[in-house]
């Protein structure tokens, strides 16, 4: 089921902080063009933490409508509690999507042994009415999930894969390995994919099958492009690109973070919308956009 490149659409806000859901309609139907898999609504580039579960509704059901039949759609539904996660999971299936990506539990990260995530993740496997994935991203959670745990996770035949963006290779590779040849079903086996740019490429090497890359919102063919060309076995010009992109990716990350992805999106003016971030993140400074602006036209994606 899991294959392929997939953005984690940005929410885009008004300046007053209500839903822009006309931009992000807009973003879906010229992403639709592209040869991206599918989208995630609401994962950590989106502001998850920033809606409210009928907003979380609201921005599922956009997406869902405005996405091409072809395409896929994984809602971000991690809560703060198991209850709460199954809940908002049943609002991302009742809106159309395919699958649910679930961040690991953090508040209590103490407390977060194997057993307490293995029964977090099954229980909500055993209700949810679609296949869920493992969200691991100890950058915004200052939690990191042990493959092992994962390989364990990984049993029920509700859970499919697991987006892991701590950008550990070693681990990355040790998730493949632990989890190799696991059959959700006759169609579907459990699949691991990146959500850490720069672990992408060296990913495929050793048997990841793709990535959920905020960089995939604004250079959305050429992620695609490094899959392709690395699947035909061109790893040298897949190489070239991937370095290519690397300082964009590093700048709608680490650099500027989410208001610096919904900058480069407007920066971009191909018909993209990036719109406000919501408080108490604050737009991207007049400073850092021109910093921006150089970075994108040094990787060739502003002319």
């Amino acid at each position: 089921m899991l294959n392929g490149i997939y953005p984690p659409l940005p929410t885009p806000f008004h300046d007053d902080g209500s839903l822009a859901l006309d931009g992000l309609r807009v973003n879906v139907e010229r992403l639709n063009a592209t040869g991206l898999s599918g989208y995630v609504a609401l994962g950590s580039n989106s502001e998850a933490v920033h809606v409210s579960p009928d907003e979380a509704s609201q921005v599922f059901a956009i997406v869902r409508k405005a996405a091409a039949s072809n395409k896929q759609v994984i809602g971000g539904t991690g809560q703060f509690s198991t209850h709460e996660t199954i809940a908002m999971t049943k609002r991302a299936a009742d809106a159309g999507c395919d699958a649910a990506l679930i961040v690991t539990p953090f508040y209590y990260k103490n407390a977060m042994t194997a057993d307490a995530l293995r029964t977090h993740y099954h229980a909500i496997a055993d209700q949810s009415p679609i296949p869920i994935m493992i969200y691991n991203v100890p950058a915004n959670t200052g939690f990191n999930m042990a493959s092992s745990i994962v390989a364990e996770i990984a049993q029920h035949p509700n859970v499919i894969g697991i987006k892991d963006s701590a950008g550990d290779i070693n681990q990355l590779a040790e998730t493949v390995r632990l989890t190799r040849g696991k059959q959700v079903n006759k169609e579907t086996r459990f699949e691991v994919l990146s959500g850490n740019y720069s672990a992408f490429l060296p990913g495929l090497t050793f048997g990841i099958v793709g990535a959920i890359l905020a960089v995939s919102n604004i250079a959305p063919n050429e992620c695609v492009m490094i899959h392709d060309l690395f699947k035909q076995g061109r790893i040298g010009e897949a190489g070239e690109l991937h370095l290519r992109l690397l300082p964009v990716a590093r700048a709608v990350t680490v650099q500027f973070g989410v208001p610096g992805l919904k900058a480069a999106m407007d920066t971009l003016r191909v018909g993209y919308f990036g719109g406000w971030p919501r408080s108490p993140l604050l737009p991207l400074g007049a400073s850092a956009r021109v910093e921006l602006e150089k970075i994108l036209r040094e990787a060739e994606l502003l002319k």
